[in-house]
């Protein structure tokens, strides 16, 4: 019997409508348009409204992903985010319940920016398994709800998003097949990344925590260290199991941490930055969603076509990092308002080493659509 593998079949994103351009945060900071965009490569990012939470994001990603799969039922949901609604319940199953998607499996993975990545390899198991069929995987983070408004180190480069994809069964010869993954932490970094209050190490029932410990905070030249060299070695070890060389990639989509990591990375692997996909500069750093936007918006734009060979990469709090591959299969546009996101105005995803350019308003952040997907 043929092993079945987890084959990409659909793939969407959305953020909210709300853009907050390196000109408004710099009403409030010590800080310029310029530093920003030197630093970070970013010119711009969305933030949702009050009342809006990760769930409602998570929920028009999936929506777009379901379209662009052809299906509207899966087996399974999967969410990764470091920013759920509540401390508990997870997302997942209120998510797939607003997408009538009733009686599934559902249940979130925390690994922060390597979130997505953990969860893609969650939901092949599922796949390889005979637990599902069909997979619905996504990243979701409101990261302006961990945002310290007064650090101009975090505040600049976190923002709001989701992404998703839909993974069916299939062949691990057929283009969109999942190739190996690699996968891995160290937790002698875990202080790195991290929010440090609301866990059960600052208890309510003990010592008030100091309001900043809500906060997201990193150590940003160790997580640069860390970054590069991480992803780097797990890019290396994942492509050597699929039996390809390092020149053979055509596409490596990356965490979107800023834009410096995306260069280093590119550097490290010996490869041009141009194959490196950025589309930073318009969303900023979507933690767990940043890698499903990314691919979103490479697909609809072509900068990732039919055939590609395409390298997936991440590094996250823990520390975590992993990286897995595919050939890029032909996919169905997700049906969206306005034109696909990164094609506004006849505009593509930068890749690394470009300076990025004032954009218009994000094409996939239009109102979110109303009513239950149907099973």
């Amino acid at each position: 019997m043929t092993a079945r593998s987890a084959v990409l079949a659909g793939v969407g994103g959305w953020v909210p409508p709300r853009v907050v351009t390196n000109a408004d945060l710099s009403a409030g900071l010590d800080t310029s348009d310029e530093w920003i965009r030197s630093r970070t490569g970013i010119a711009q990012r969305h933030f949702v409204d009050p009342g809006m939470s990760t769930s409602d994001l998570a929920v028009e990603a999936a929506r777009r992903a379901l379209v662009s799969a052809g299906t509207p039922g899966v087996d399974a949901v999967v969410v990764a985010t470091m920013t759920p609604d509540r401390s508990c319940p997870a997302i997942a199953p209120e998510v797939a319940s607003r997408l009538g998607l009733t009686g599934v499996a559902a249940y979130d993975l925390g690994a922060v920016c390597t979130g997505f990545v953990y969860s893609l390899a969650s939901a092949a198991g599922l796949i390889a398994t005979e637990l599902a069929d069909r997979v619905l995987v996504i990243g979701a983070d409101v990261l302006s709800s961990v945002t310290n408004p007064a650090d101009r180190t975090t505040a600049v480069v976190l923002a709001d998003g989701a992404g998703a994809v839909v993974l069916r069964a299939g062949r691990r010869d057929e283009p969109g097949a999942l190739g190996s993954f690699d996968l891995g932490s160290d937790g002698g970094g875990s202080d790195l990344i991290q929010v440090a209050a609301g866990g059960a190490r600052q208890r309510l029932s003990g010592r008030t925590p100091d309001p900043a410990d809500f906060y997201f905070t990193m150590d940003g030249r160790e997580v640069f260290r860390n970054a590069v060299v991480r992803m780097a070695a797990s890019s290396r070890t994942v492509v050597r199991r699929v039996g390809w060389q390092l020149a053979d990639v055509d596409r490596v989509v990356s965490h979107q941490a800023n834009i410096r990591i995306l260069n280093a990375l590119a550097d490290e692997l010996d490869l041009a930055r141009d194959r490196v996909v950025a589309n930073i500069d318009r969303v900023g750093n979507t933690g767990a969603a940043s890698i499903p936007l990314a691919l979103a918006d490479a697909g609809a734009s072509g900068v990732v076509a039919a055939g590609d060979r395409v390298l997936i990469t991440a590094f996250g709090g823990g520390l975590t990092w992993g990286s897995t591959v595919l050939v890029w299969p032909r996919l169905r546009p997700a049906e969206r308002p306005g034109d696909p996101m990164g094609s506004a105005a006849g505009t593509a995803p930068a890749t690394a080493g470009t300076e990025p350019a004032p954009l218009p308003h994000h094409p996939m952040s239009e109102p979110p659509a109303t009513g239950p997907a149907t099973r």
